[in-house]
């Protein structure tokens, strides 16, 4: 977890999603957190002390007036001890409790007496989450900066379907990184290209590429934890988009353009990820061209530029470009950069990036070359976002 986050405080209520705390409790753990379990009454009733104890290899408090901390006031040691307070899952109850500053048991004393962030994950039947009095707890908490992660929607344990479903661990912990980024894009609306194009040939088959849209995706995903308003244009991919971004799906590199040109107005960043089909096949068939023995010939014309057309626009966002080559890496890119009057380009070798998990990255802009050592696509993106931002606000703040 690339934060400062040392030490967590999970509580746990009551709820049948409390048995996801147990595998949220050992990924902070793998993590290594410092986690400290802080169980109510009726938790008790769903999910056993001993169980987090084992995973965390620390004691578990429940009550009020444990005697077991330094000076006997557990919501005070506790909490001060602590980096950030998560409750997962937070009952309906609990969030009135909070919405309304009630501290009657150790979870919620510990609440109100803290000096860290609070970040609390849903969990409750639909009809009670969408309850008037929920709703307005919810924005109570949201005035008072109580940090809420979901719910979302699905299949409940009493058999209905609808919000009120907590986060899976692994996007609880997604979320816990994404709040502590630096907001160096907050208020900024970014407009981003991920994946292939795809240009149809009949109607089966195409001219594609192999970009998985892994980094597009990394990179919305990393603008969104800086703060900014994200609008992700994707190409095919077998990706999930990060759930806070605009997605729109194009398939071909016309698709692509019209959807770019419909929204770069809006946008204070462009980011152009996606690897997009220098041609496309004049007169596909509408059919599945049938197979013979006969040598199929393709008449095939250039796609439109997309980022070069924004970039001629006679007011365009701040653009940044990337050039994946196979030879001639930097000098190449910083070819097109010049071409295309760009203030940052991203360059990288197509043979080691394409599909990979992890990648290395030469950023140029007009103080030169900056080199991102090998890591994953995330951490690059956050880094690259960072970069972004130290150029844009140089730019125009």
């Amino acid at each position: 977890m690339e934060t400062t986050v040392k030490r967590i405080i999970l509580g746990i209520t009551g709820g049948i999603a409390a048995y996801k705390a147990v595998e949220l409790a050992r990924l902070l753990v793998k993590r290594g957190l410092d986690v400290q379990g802080v169980m109510t009454a009726a938790a008790g009733h769903f999910v056993g002390a001993a169980t987090f104890q084992a995973i965390t290899g620390q004691p578990v408090y429940s009550d009020l007036w444990d005697a077991r901390t330094a000076n006997g006031m557990a919501h005070i040691d506790l909490s001060r001890a602590a980096d950030l307070v998560l409750v997962a899952p937070a009952s309906a109850d609990f969030l009135a409790k909070l919405a309304q500053g009630r501290a009657d048991d150790l979870l919620s004393t510990l609440c109100l007496a803290r000096d860290c962030p609070l970040l609390v994950a849903p969990a409750m039947n639909r009809q009670m989450w969408e309850n008037p009095a929920t709703r307005r707890n919810v924005k109570q908490l949201a005035d008072d900066c109580i940090v809420l992660l979901g719910p979302t929607s699905g299949a409940q344990a009493c058999g209905e379907t609808g919000y009120g479903r907590m986060l899976e661990p692994e996007a609880i912990i997604e979320a816990i990184d994404a709040f502590f980024q630096p907001k160096t894009l907050k208020g900024l609306k970014l407009l981003i290209t991920a994946g292939p194009s795809y240009e149809a040939i009949d109607a089966v088959r195409g001219i594609t590429n192999r970009s998985s849209g892994k980094m597009g995706y990394a990179v919305a995903r990393a603008a969104l934890e800086a703060g900014a308003q994200v609008t992700l244009i994707s190409g095919p991919t077998g990706l999930t988009p990060p759930a806070a971004a605009q997605l729109v799906n194009v398939t071909s590199a016309q698709q692509m353009l019209a959807a770019v040109e419909a929204r770069t107005d809006e946008a204070d960043i462009f980011i152009a990820v996606a690897a997009v089909a220098d041609y496309y096949v004049l007169n596909p068939s509408e059919n599945k061209i049938k197979k013979d023995a006969h040598i199929l010939t393709l008449e095939l014309a250039p796609n439109p530029d997309i980022l070069a057309n924004v970039t001629r626009m006679d007011k365009p966002p701040f653009c940044v470009g990337f050039a994946a080559e196979s030879e001639n890496m930097e000098e190449y890119a910083e070819l097109k950069r010049k071409r295309k009057h760009l203030p940052l380009i991203v360059a990288n070798d197509a043979n080691a990036a394409i599909g990979s998990d992890e990648v290395e990255l030469i950023l140029l802009d007009d103080d030169g070359r900056h080199v991102l050592e090998r890591a994953n696509k995330l951490t690059q993106a956050r880094r690259l976002i960072g970069h972004i931002a130290k150029l844009y606000n140089a730019r125009y703040q």
